[in-house]
């Protein structure tokens, strides 16, 4: 059963969904994209004793929008805000691609609330490919056609043995802007190291055309010591939706070997 609770937060209604018993596992969705990308991960993951919070976006279902002027710090607060008002802590905080920044600032800012940190598909600091790049475009702009869109989530996204339909829906253009403003009101840059306190999960997907899946080595150079690596096969960017019987396998043992 899922509880839909309403936060009233200094900077407006936060949406949370929040199931299951055990230790709290945080998901985190990617840029534009809501609670509903975990909707199938979520009951893998209470079935195996965890609790799962989905914090909604800011902007999507009941969540107020983000604030102008807003930062990454904000978005990680009203996190850290929904994980004590619900007596959560300490949390597995889990975000995936754009979500990791979120993630990775919360345990930076509130390192009390984070019991460990995973980061699912996410770009570490390589470069993108142009084309990718517009394909990323394309997925926000709702005017274009189901089958050009298609075409755009299938290249940046998906790996070619999986369907991309699953993504059509569920794309918020104003929400990812707000939040990409967010991510560049951020000037800081110390919540980058974020397995240097804290164990860290990375979870690569193999055919990721955005993130390719980094070396340990690499990891441990960008993110700092204490970071594990998993490697999803036949998986894109979207990764979730594509594999996610491996993703919660991987955050189950993960989850069950912190202290």
């Amino acid at each position: 059963m899922t509880a839909h609770t309403r936060l009233d937060l200094p900077a407006g209604v936060l949406e949370v969904l929040d199931e299951g018993q055990g230790a709290a596992i945080v998901l985190l969705p990617s840029l534009g994209r809501g609670a509903e990308d975990f909707d199938v991960l979520a009951p893998m993951l209470t079935e195996a004793g965890f609790r799962v919070l989905r914090p909604e976006p800011r902007g999507i279902g009941g969540s107020a929008p983000l604030r102008t002027g807003a930062t990454l710090h904000d978005m990680a607060a009203d996190i850290a805000e929904a994980i004590e008002a619900l007596g959560a802590a300490p949390a597995l905080v889990v975000g995936h691609a754009a979500g990791n920044w979120v993630a990775r600032v919360l345990a930076h800012d509130r390192p009390e609330l984070v019991r460990g940190v995973g980061m699912l598909a996410a770009v570490t600091g390589t470069e993108i490919d142009p084309e990718i790049r517009r394909s990323i475009t394309a997925s926000f702009t709702l005017s274009l056609s189901d089958e050009e869109r298609l075409g755009h989530l299938q290249r940046a996204y998906f790996a070619r043995s999986n369907d991309a339909r699953v993504w059509l829906p569920g794309w918020h253009p104003e929400v990812s802007m707000a939040q990409r403003a967010a991510s560049a009101a951020t000037t800081d840059k110390a919540w980058l190291r974020a397995a240097e306190r804290h164990r860290l999960l990375y979870v690569a997907a193999a055919d990721d055309a955005i993130a390719a899946p980094p070396s340990e080595a690499e990891l441990r150079d960008v993110l700092g010591p204490r970071v594990t690596r998993v490697v999803v096969e036949r998986a894109g960017h979207a990764l979730v939706p594509e594999q996610p019987r491996a993703v919660a396998d991987a955050l189950i043992a993960f989850a069950r070997s912190l202290p």
